[in-house]
């Protein structure tokens, strides 16, 4: 649960790449991507991993 926002639950999730203009083999490259988590602080000085969506939110709120 390293890599998940700890306030919207976003994760890691799957992106393909086309190549195009291979031939018959055409191979589509497969990534993995990550949220961009920060640690931040939040209530009773608690620190968490959050999204940089959340913080945003977060400093919007306040």
């Amino acid at each position: 649960m390293a890599r998940v926002c700890t306030i919207c639950g976003k994760g890691p999730h799957m992106s393909v790449t086309r190549k195009l203009l291979r031939g018959k083999y055409n191979p589509t490259a497969k990534t993995r991507k990550y949220p961009n988590l920060q640690w931040v602080r939040i209530g009773g000085g608690k620190r968490v991993k959050a999204c940089t969506r959340c913080i945003k939110r977060l400093a919007v709120a306040k």
